[in-house]
């Protein structure tokens, strides 16, 4: 593939400096870019490479630069490169219906388009929209309803009626709709308390590999449009994710949880259940989360507490053995004092 400067500039909504008649076939880094590949520059610690690279043209923000070079500006480099790979390296693959090796149980609909790799299976009453691809090992229990342009990688395990929306990706070993963690006490042992909601992914979610996403008790597990999980995250029963948030790798979140629009949960932060993390909140890598956290908020720490307050705690905490001998000095002063006083 080949494009012009300026049909790349159309692509990404920015403005060509230079000759937009230049062709580009392929996106490299600054380093390794040469003649006839587009680089970009995301942060200005590397803006001095511009001057070197080898590329034919650079992506960079307005008025950064451009050391007499070909260049599209645009306000957000870094997104702009995700749009050239999308571009120039992802392409959908043709269409292979149902392949030899493949089980389709009964009244199983299919859209257009769809592929079904041999060891998958489809189980009885499963809707698939359009454009999707299931790969080997991937377990569609009866009655899960999937959209459109949705891929889901090799040994994915969707569970009984659960949904999927459209655009959804979903990684290699992720569970989707397995029992809720639930039971209730019975004498010395424990009885099993039946799950038997589902779990609903809405459009533009993307699951990493070995996630795993319980069915409600009740009603609905709900992961909210547009929301990034990661590898290995766990959420529990009940839970709602709201839309556009990131749970990065070891996130694990307890039952009945309601996660606002736009939340980041980084590395390991544990969520308790029936709380309430309000939209565009973060919370920092390893925090536990015992309790409710309010809007607009950034919190780090067990318990996670106001992150300015738990950077202070931090600095503090090298200077606890030094601190410590001082206080036993001290207090070794006071009893002195206090002996002498005492003699008066």
């Amino acid at each position: 593939m080949e494009k012009s400067l300026k049909e790349l500039a159309d692509h990404l909504g920015g403005l060509v400096a230079g000759d937009e008649n230049a062709l580009i076939r392929g996106i490299a880094s600054l380093d390794d870019a040469g003649p006839g590949e587009i680089t970009f520059l995301a942060n200005p610690k590397y803006a001095g490479k511009v001057a070197t690279t080898r590329a034919t043209a650079v992506v960079l923000p307005p008025g950064a630069d451009r050391h007499g070079m070909n260049a599209i500006e645009v306000k957000n480099p870094y997104l702009a490169f995700a749009k050239l790979l999308t571009l120039f390296h992802v392409m959908r693959p043709e269409a292979k219906g149902v392949m030899a090796g493949a089980f389709v149980g009964e009244k199983v609909s299919f859209g257009d388009a769809v592929t079904i790799y041999p060891g998958a299976c489809v189980a009885n009453g499963v809707k698939l929209g359009n454009r999707v691809t299931l790969f080997p090992g991937v377990v569609l229990y009866d009655n899960v309803e999937v959209g459109d342009d949705v891929t889901i990688h090799a040994n994915v395990v969707v569970r009984e009626r659960c949904s999927i929306g459209n655009r959804v990706i979903i990684h290699s070993g992720a569970v989707i709709g397995s029992d809720g963690f639930g039971y209730a006490p019975d004498g010395a042992g424990w009885y099993k308390i039946p799950q038997i909601g589902i779990v609903v992914i809405e459009d533009d979610v993307e699951i990493g590999a070995n996630a795993t996403i319980d069915r409600a008790a009740l009603e609905v597990t709900l992961i909210k449009r547009g929301t990034k999980i990661d590898n290995l995250v766990q959420i529990a029963h009940n839970c709602v994710i709201g839309e556009n948030g990131m749970i990065c790798a070891q996130v694990g979140i307890s039952g009945s949880a309601r996660i606002g629009e736009h939340v980041t949960l980084t590395g390991q932060v544990g969520v308790a259940g029936h709380l309430e993390i309000g939209a565009n909140t973060m919370v920092g890598a390893k925090s536990g989360v015992p309790g409710n956290l309010p809007a607009n908020g950034m919190f780090s720490g067990i318990p996670a507490i106001p992150h300015r307050e738990w950077l202070r705690s931090m600095g503090t905490l090298p200077r606890l053995p030094e601190m410590r001998k001082t206080l036993a000095a001290l207090e070794k002063r006071v009893e002195e004092l206090e002996e002498k006083l005492a003699v008066k």
